[in-house]
């Protein structure tokens, strides 16, 4: 057989592989599968409610698209999280001056948060096809009601994204956008909505998760959908941010080549649109990095024919060493901030709190849920990448929260991190799914 074809062969067989792995990025709940050892344990006087912590000294990561590895310069990877159980005194690592609290637990593998026009919490506990309101009356940073929004009976289907304007809330079901009729204060919505676009739905491992955002002049509703494959060719709309009317005419793809971009929001001052996306898998431990970006109109991102320059081929989308589609490769941006390969990054949230040092002011926090296509574990933590006043990102990003992950070898974790949230009160929330909790970070310090 000659080199090339062995070649085209091994990137076939790799890409099948990936494909159908159990994805870890967004696509599979997780429930802790063993408890955790003795030694994990720490001893703590504190409040159940108070998670110990200890400082961290957060380091510049900047990840160079021209320092990139070649396709399969290592091989891929498949191993799977174990998660266990919290330990019985976990300790999480955050800068000086931050504190962790329990905001809420025993949920559902809760996802993704949304603060109503009143104040309230949403949270999407989509294995029970439910979103629940949670609220903290008397302002000590935990949540003492929680009721249930909506429901099944209400056409919830896989829930995800959640959005207000006006008088309406928003709903990304895994194949529809709904919307429903909404009054400030009110705890729980009633009928089944109206479907305002259909979206192409999809199985148990192909990225389900659809985000709904509306624009800051509150005319436009923007869908994340992602790719129903790991680097397959696929019609649009998947792979795509979709721009719509608030009701639903006019649809159309804002931006694409996006592989599941299921983190977006608003820069606070520019009122640019930023994606968080999950890269392809299959080509190596450190191929192909998740990423930020801005998104514009028309603009084309690569998947699934290449990453970040138009030069950087993905060999499995390759008919003797030339692109299928040259077109759009030759359109292929280069993302912002490029991210640990494999990390998962999901939740997105631009901090326009008033309560976190000056550093954090309009700068972007992302949630890594976690690798599994990796030799050696990375993600699950939460990353804040810094912006300039005028709105650009300084192209690296730090950690701001560590711990979940107790050895990256193997790896086990007790935390999948995955929506953010901040609250009016400048603090900002956490999901983590494997163990049913939302964590509240708030700045303590002096300023």
């Amino acid at each position: 057989m000659k080199a090339s074809a062995r070649w085209v062969l091994l990137a076939l067989l790799l890409s099948v592989a990936a494909c159908d792995q159990t994805r870890a990025d967004e696509d599979t709940r997780t429930k802790p599968v063993s408890a955790p050892s003795p030694q994990l344990a720490q001893n703590s006087s504190q409040s159940p409610n108070i998670v110990r912590t200890e400082p961290l000294s957060p380091t510049p990561i900047r990840i160079n698209v021209k320092n990139l590895p070649q396709p399969f310069a290592t091989q891929s990877a498949s191993k799977s999280p174990n998660v266990v159980s919290i330990p019985q005194n976990p300790v999480l690592r955050v800068p000086a001056g931050f504190k962790v609290n329990v905001f809420a637990e025993n949920l559902d593998a809760p996802r993704w948060l949304a603060l109503t026009p009143s104040g309230d919490v949403l949270v999407t506990e989509t294995p029970q096809n439910r979103i629940r309101l949670l609220r903290d009356t008397n302002g000590d940073g935990v949540a003492d009601v929680q009721k249930t929004f909506a429901s099944a009976a209400n056409g919830l289907n896989r829930p995800f994204g959640m959005a207000f304007a006006g008088n309406s809330f928003f709903l990304g079901n895994t194949d529809a956008v709904l919307r429903f009729p909404y009054t400030q204060g009110q705890q729980q919505i009633s009928g089944a909505g109206t479907k305002i676009a259909d979206l192409p739905a999809q199985g148990y491992n192909n990225h389900w998760t659809r985000n709904v955002v509306v624009s800051p002049d509150g005319n436009k509703l923007y869908v994340s959908v992602g790719s129903g494959t790991n680097v397959g060719e696929e019609p649009l709309p998947r792979a795509s941010v979709q721009v719509m009317n608030l009701d639903g005419s006019g649809q159309q793809t804002f931006a694409s080549g996006l592989r599941n971009p299921v983190g977006l929001d608003f820069h606070p001052v520019t009122k640019q649109l930023y994606a968080a996306v999950n890269e392809r898998d299959g080509i190596g431990d450190d191929l192909v990095p998740d990423y930020l970006t801005r998104i514009q109109q028309g603009e084309f991102y690569g998947w699934p024919y290449a990453y970040f320059l138009p030069n950087n081929l993905d060999p499995r989308q390759t008919v003797s060493g030339k692109s299928k589609r040259p077109d759009l490769v030759a359109r292929t941006r280069t993302p912002d901030v490029l991210f640990q390969a494999h990390s998962a990054a999901l939740g997105l949230q631009f901090y326009d709190g008033k309560t976190f040092p000056e550093k954090y002011r309009n700068g972007a926090f992302v949630a890594f849920r976690g690798s599994w296509n990796r030799d050696r574990g990375t993600g699950y933590k939460v990353v804040f990448v810094p912006f300039d006043n005028q709105g650009r990102s300084l192209g690296y990003y730090e950690d701001f929260l560590t711990g979940f992950l107790l050895n990256p070898s193997e790896p086990t974790t007790w935390g999948r991190p995955v929506g953010l949230l901040v609250l009016p009160d400048g603090s900002l929330l956490l999901t983590e799914e494997a163990n049913n909790r939302i964590y509240r970070i708030q700045y303590t310090g002096n300023r």
